[in-house]
């Protein structure tokens, strides 16, 4: 009989947020154990909800968004992101230059698909959001990583990156505020990026989903803003800032020079028509959403949920002993370092593996997010503090006597 096996595309392709770990979890759930899940960005499980006045839009617009919309999407949707771009000074982008999407994470893959061919280069953050690596694979190129130094706050080790652009290159990935170490890259960081892209020619994609999750009074800078002369594509969207991670709502704006990439966006025009438009009940309430962000900002300010559960993540996991962590700016993420030799471990994978059987927590390892030592995890603090302190509790007490066993 004829074996049917899974793509030779897939070979290299790895999305550990929900991998062989989170497999496990789930049999652990269907033998009716219970599990905390620290492994993934999703607000809803832990009561947040969305502004009322966004679904109360969305609601009275239902009877209208049963059908397609254009492509690109709906032209209310695409005014209220235009004017986005302005506030945030994203230099020519017009309604045609927008395409919005089931989340930023369609729009990745297209983003990709769009631009390259078999054996061309992306340079994309390590550690990284694994989608980006995944896409860039998948669409036939290589993603080369560099590094970010945590030793600097997280911040792109500039060097590294310069050392890793190529003949072969074509764009450069910036995930800002970062994900999965919180970071928010300050505008010289940003400026220097912008210089190596003019250097050397390069396409700029610029994944700002978390831009509306700042803390400490701090202003996120969009990439756009400080490479006018430069093809940078933005990506945001609803999905964390407005709590709506399962409407699938994002999107993606051509910015800057296209000059030189018109068969770019003709391709991008192409897979956009083919997959003939974006959830339109979703793309709805995009208008309202932009003009409610009072919520959002309340829970980033001192008393809000999001800043006092960073803060005392923070500083529960930097007191567990083999344990440290550069504290987050922004999003909702905070990726500790773990000391290898005190407990033994050759295996984050394993690491994370053994928590979550012993202890019933769910987290994600360093290795999910293509950093090569198994030093670090990733903690989601979207949980509410009396629950983060259970979590941090166990942590400590497992640590307090593991050694991994190879």
């Amino acid at each position: 009989m004829r074996m049917f096996e899974k793509s030779t595309k897939l070979n290299n392709v790895c999305y550990d947020i929900r991998g062989p770990v989170m497999d496990e979890a789930n049999r652990m759930i269907a033998a009716g154990e219970e599990i905390l899940k620290l492994n993934i960005g999703n607000p809803a499980p832990f009561g947040f909800r969305a502004p009322k006045s966004v679904i109360e839009s969305m609601e009275a617009q239902l009877e209208e968004t049963e059908g397609y919309s254009d492509s690109h999407g709906l032209a209310s949707a695409r005014e209220a992101i235009l004017e986005y771009c302005q506030e945030k000074n994203i230099p020519n982008v017009g309604m045609n230059d927008i395409f919005t999407g089931n989340g930023v994470s369609e729009l990745i893959t297209m983003s990709m698909q769009g631009l390259l061919n078999d054996g061309d280069e992306v340079l994309v953050p390590a550690p990284d959001y694994p989608l980006w690596t995944a896409s860039v694979t998948l669409a036939g190129g290589n993603a080369v990583h560099y590094i970010c130094d945590e030793s600097s706050d997280w911040y792109p080790d500039l060097e590294d990156m310069r050392k890793k652009i190529s003949g072969k290159t074509k764009a450069i990935v910036i995930i800002n505020p970062n994900n999965p170490t919180g970071t928010l890259y300050p505008r010289e960081i940003l400026e220097k990026i912008a210089d190596l892209a003019r250097e050397f020619d390069l396409i700029l994609f610029a994944d700002e989903i978390y831009d509306r999750l700042v803390m400490d009074g701090k202003e996120h800078v969009a990439m756009a803003s400080v490479a006018p002369d430069r093809l940078v594509v933005s990506f945001n969207g609803l999905s964390k800032s407005h709590l709506i991670a399962g409407y699938r709502c994002g999107w993606m704006c051509l910015a800057g020079d296209k000059s030189h990439a018109k068969g770019y966006v003709e391709g991008l025009n192409l897979l956009s028509s083919m997959r003939l438009c974006s959830n339109v009940p979703a793309q709805s309430l995009i208008p309202a959403a932009m003009k409610e962000r009072e919520s959002t900002e309340a829970m980033l300010a001192p008393g809000g949920r999001i800043y006092e559960q960073r803060e005392y993540v923070t500083r529960a996991l930097n007191d567990i002993p083999g344990i440290s962590a550069v504290k987050p700016q922004a999003a909702f993420y905070i990726f500790p370092r773990i000391d290898t030799k005190k407990f033994n471990i050759c295996d984050d994978e394993k690491f994370v593996l053994d928590f979550l059987k012993d202890k019933h927590i769910l987290l994600t390892h360093g290795g999910g997010f293509h950093w090569e030592e198994p030093d670090h995890f990733r903690v989601v603090y979207l949980p509410d503090v009396d629950t983060l302190k259970v979590a941090c509790d166990r942590l400590g007490d497992f640590l307090s006597y593991y050694r991994q066993k190879i």
